[in-house]
């Protein structure tokens, strides 16, 4: 079955609605693992706001079993997925920190003439922090460094292009093999069969298994083979494969240098937040 008769069809994986604002905010912690605290703490608050009252110790705070509940049931959008202890304890410690610049922020009287709930109020205290960081002009040196950490952000990933069948049992994808290279095989098959064009080889696993995405990179090109994926047994093609391209620094020194500078801001704000919580006492409910 030629390419030009399969539907030209990416897989984008999109987050659909309705799943309200707790899904909406797990799943921006779950894709973006660096974003600043400050948007995790405008995120959770408004859970927070819902969940826990007030305590009469301001320098007491009290992660809640029902907050951790939450934090595990909203790890991915549909609950399939538990966060790994340190995943979990990366959501405690952004509320945390959330927390704690509400509190200082109210206590500078910040919210004066605000009745907006206290996301707001922190988000401005947040602002001041990041507003009194200043960093020094960073060394090439320190930028080269950075560079190397962050770099698989700006390389093209190695990829691959193939065409897919629908899922289905063992038996019936065999027999469709069988009419594929007797080129007999149904028109609704044609129609229903996908094209991954220039797929990076990293999300193949996630996607489809560890087991498909072995067989997959093993395949001759061109060659129809019968491949097992997670959700069951497809009819693959592999078309192309395009290796890695790595990018030099100096083609990307601008965005790096502005990649450092949150970087550096993120690290320094938070470790304002650090110092504030050493005046307070936290307790993590069982």
């Amino acid at each position: 079955m030629p390419a030009s008769q399969a539907h030209d069809q990416s897989m984008p994986i999109v987050a659909t609605g309705g799943t309200g604002f707790l899904t909406a905010a797990f799943s921006l912690l779950r894709r973006e693992p660096l974003i600043h605290f400050c948007l995790l703490g405008g995120l959770i608050f408004g859970i927070d706001h819902l969940m826990q009252p007030p305590l009469q110790d301001e320098k007491t705070i009290v992660v809640r079993k029902s907050m951790r509940d939450a934090f595990i049931k909203g790890f991915s959008e549909d609950g399939d997925f538990a966060p790994t202890p340190e995943q979990l304890n990366n959501m405690i410690d952004s509320w945390v920190a959330s927390e704690i610049l509400y509190r200082e922020g109210k206590a500078l009287g910040v919210d004066k003439g605000d009745e907006m709930i206290r996301d707001r109020i922190a988000f401005k205290l947040q602002l001041l922090l990041f507003d009194q960081v200043k960093l020094e002009k960073p060394t090439e040196e320190q930028l080269q460094a950075f560079f190397e950490t962050i770099r698989s952000r700006f390389d093209q990933p190695e990829q691959v292009s193939f065409l897919l069948t629908p899922a289905t049992d063992e038996a019936t994808a065999r027999r469709q093999l069988d009419d594929i290279r007797a080129e007999r095989e149904p028109p609704e098959l044609r129609d229903q069969t996908r094209l991954f064009p220039n797929r990076p080889i990293a999300s193949l696993a996630p996607t489809f298994g560890d087991n498909f995405r072995g067989q997959l990179l093993n395949l001759p090109i061109g060659e129809w083979r019968v491949l097992q994926a997670n959700d069951g047994w497809h009819i693959a093609r592999l078309d192309g494969r395009q290796p890695a391209i790595p990018v030099s620094y100096l083609s990307v020194r601008d965005e790096v240098v502005r990649a450092w500078g949150t970087e550096e801001t993120r690290k320094r704000a938070w470790a304002a937040v650090q110092k504030l919580k050493a005046n307070y006492t936290v307790k993590i409910e069982n």
